[in-house]
């Protein structure tokens, strides 16, 4: 059983939140310290002066402490001014939040991911409605690597050469990429300059991008499990279907 006994400040995300009882909250921390965390929020449905929400997007400094799968928390400040996320970059955002919460173990922390997630959050914020794409494909690419699953991106499956940049390949997802014909069809099929910008976090290309999201979808989907991710439903135009609403609201 998980205990955590020293509630000092650190730096956390609301990944996800929802009513409990009449004003509290359960909420999904992403943590600097702890990784992912599940708290209650006593009270937090209440507007309290000088208590900020407990909303995504925006950094905190928070205390919590307790034992097992769920903590209470004790304190929350915020420590940067909220993020205007906007349209696509908006669902954008909430994507990058299912995949920590799918993805993510309760308790083991990814101190470095979460400055990859804080760097996504601003690059998005940075973008507006347009350029989401390479924000994107490079955080699942981090998250990836995080959680013991990173890509192949510099070097051939088999033969272990360099990739070339106008070579095909087919990634396979438990070995990497393979060199296939020029006019393979079928499977993850990426050229070799789509997976060395992605290594080098340099993703601009649309034609590269388009190759990168269709590899990244299927290295993720055996993670992610079976039932559809609800922020690719705002994508679709189908409108939130999640427990936290795209304004914030729980």
């Amino acid at each position: 059983m998980t205990q955590h006994t020293d509630p000092a400040l650190q730096p956390a995300f609301v990944l996800h939140r929802r009513p409990y009882r009449e004003t509290s909250l359960l909420v999904e921390l992403l943590t600097r310290g702890d990784g992912r965390v599940g708290v209650v929020a006593r009270a937090a449905r209440r507007r309290r002066r000088g208590v900020p929400p407990l909303e995504p997007f925006v950094e905190l400094q928070v205390r919590w402490r307790g034992r097992g799968d769920l903590g209470q928390l004790l304190d929350a400040e915020s420590s940067s001014a909220p993020l205007r996320l906007r349209g696509t970059a908006l669902y954008s955002g909430f994507y990058l939040n299912e995949l920590l919460m799918r993805m993510l173990r309760r308790h083991d922390p990814h101190a470095e991911l979460f400055d990859d997630y804080a760097t996504a959050l601003a690059a998005l914020d940075a973008v507006g409605t347009e350029g989401v794409e390479p924000v994107l494909r490079l955080f699942e690419s981090q998250l990836l690597k995080a959680c013991g699953y990173g890509l192949q991106l510099r070097e051939e499956a088999v033969t272990g050469t360099e990739l070339d940049p106008d070579t095909l390949y087919r990634y396979e997802p438990e070995t990497g990429p393979v060199t296939v014909a020029s006019d393979a069809r079928g499977g993850l099929l990426v050229h070799g300059r789509a997976l060395l910008a992605l290594a080098a976090g340099r993703p601009k290309a649309e034609s590269d991008l388009r190759e990168l999201k269709q590899v990244l979808r299927g290295v993720l989907a055996p993670h992610l499990g079976s039932r559809p991710l609800a922020s690719r439903a705002l994508f679709r135009g189908e409108g939130w279907t999640g427990s936290t609403a795209p304004n914030g609201g729980g």
